[in-house]
């Protein structure tokens, strides 16, 4: 880290010198000029250091705009910064003609909207790509009532795609002796299991039979992308109690031969649709393999946050005694598993649904309709079990029925799973799973 911040005083530097190279004459000029006008003035900027500066207020100016003033930006890059029909459509021709490349570079370069290079130039200011990350939350928030702004979010998801490469990406291990500014981030952004307090933190970080790391960025030194928690067991754990509970037996580290990764959560809305799980899991499956030789089994506990909302549209259309239409019923009422004897009854119809919903419910384009499946299937896992009673919180009862599922990661074989699931929507799935469709 001692390199990023290192980078970070460099570029503070450059600022520095830069403010004195930009022309504010006037009292407070930079209040006054309109931010369409420095904008303009960023993409003609020649000097470096003025161009830092200028990306900087920028930034500065946008993050004090409130929501009407947002999107008022926002129309600017859109409309403003957006591609000239026309020329591309005379470098089309000319291109077509002459196949020359002078001809092609005249036609890239007309197929990118300005906006592209103006962000490009922004990101060159001191946290500028934090900054830009959160200008896309702002816009992520306008899209829907506002869908031709869109056009700005594939600018930005494609400058994303190409910062956060992971190539970019730095892994690190998150302990007990990591610094409490990133701790409270990993509280804040636990998206899959709620981290109540920093005992509750310190119960799944100083143990050893657990593991955190995550994914940085040397732009964002201080806030993680992503992070996973595993847990170390000599066992597929098959219940997020017994995975949490604090009286758990503790397995030493060494002896472990099964890591669990039992939360994934990633924690910049902004970098919504910038995929690094994929890259995460296999990296610290690799990384622990080769830490702890006996390890041999990785397998996930996920949620199916799903699979309640698909029993409800599915029982809305279904005759009144059909089983799904009994499930619905069964489980609108998260009592239903206090109640022993009623939660036995219900298990062989939820599981079987349940195995119906991963291997038989599909989206129009042919995948799953569970997201979470979609992920670890499309990462090359394969679907090992689905487990009872297995989260009884509020939250996984009304999600999933208190299910959870294993997909299970086999380093030999995800290269293999991943090219059939993408080529083929093949679904790997163990014979236990298969055995619960109502058909098997």
């Amino acid at each position: 880290m001692n390199r990023i911040s290192t980078l970070n005083d460099l570029l503070v530097s450059i600022l520095e010198r830069g403010a004195r190279l930009v022309d504010w004459s006037g009292p407070k000029v930079e209040e006054t000029r309109p931010l369409p006008d420095l904008c303009a003035e960023l993409m003609g900027a020649k000097g470096e250091a003025s161009g830092v500066a200028l990306a900087a207020e920028i930034l500065r100016r946008y993050g004090k705009l409130n929501a009407d003033e947002r999107l008022a930006f926002f129309e600017m890059l859109a409309e403003d910064y957006d591609i000239d029909a026309e020329a591309v459509a005379e470098a089309t021709i000319d291109y077509g003609e002459s196949r020359t490349a002078a001809a092609l570079s005249q036609l890239v370069a007309a197929a990118e909207p300005r906006r592209q290079e103006l962000l490009r130039r922004l990101n060159f200011a001191p946290d500028g790509t934090r900054q830009l990350v959160d200008m896309r939350r702002h816009l992520l928030g306008l899209t829907k009532d506002h869908p031709h702004l869109m056009r700005i979010d594939h600018d930005m998801r494609h400058l994303f795609a190409s910062w956060f490469n992971r190539g970019f990406l730095v892994l690190s291990p998150i302990d007990w002796t990591t610094s409490a500014h990133v701790l409270e981030k990993i509280i804040a952004y636990e998206a899959v299991h709620e981290i109540n307090s920093w005992d509750e933190l310190r119960r799944r970080l100083q143990p050893p039979d657990r593991r955190c790391f995550a994914f940085f960025h040397p732009s964002m030194p201080d806030e993680p992308l992503i992070f996973v928690e595993v847990a170390l067991s000599n066992k597929i754990e098959t219940s997020i109690q017994e995975v949490l509970s604090p009286t758990r037996e503790i397995a030493l580290a060494g002896d472990a031969t099964t890591a669990v990764f039992y939360s994934i959560s990633n924690c910049q809305a902004g970098l919504r649709g910038i995929s690094f799980g994929a890259f995460l899991i296999k990296q610290v499956a690799e990384d622990l393999a080769r830490a702890l030789p006996r390890l041999d089994t990785f397998v996930t506990l996920s949620p199916i946050p799903g699979f309640a909302r698909w029993l409800r549209k599915v029982a809305a259309e279904a005759p009144e005694k059909d089983p799904v239409s009994v499930a619905a019923r069964a489980t609108s009422d998260l009592a239903w598993a206090a109640d022993q004897e009623r939660s036995d009854q219900l298990k062989p119809l939820l599981m079987g649904l349940a195995a119906t919903y991963f291997l038989e419910a599909k989206r129009e384009d042919g995948e799953p309709i569970d997201s979470v499946a979609r992920f670890h299937l499309g990462n090359g896992a394969s679907l090992a079990q689905i487990n009872w009673r297995a989260d009884l919180s509020a939250k996984g009862l009304a999600q999933s029925c208190g299910l959870m599922v294993n997909y299970r990661y086999d380093l030999n074989a995800v290269e293999d799973q991943h090219e059939a699931y993408a080529s083929e929507r093949a679904i790997e799935a163990s014979r236990q799973v298969r055995a619960l469709l109502p058909s098997a």
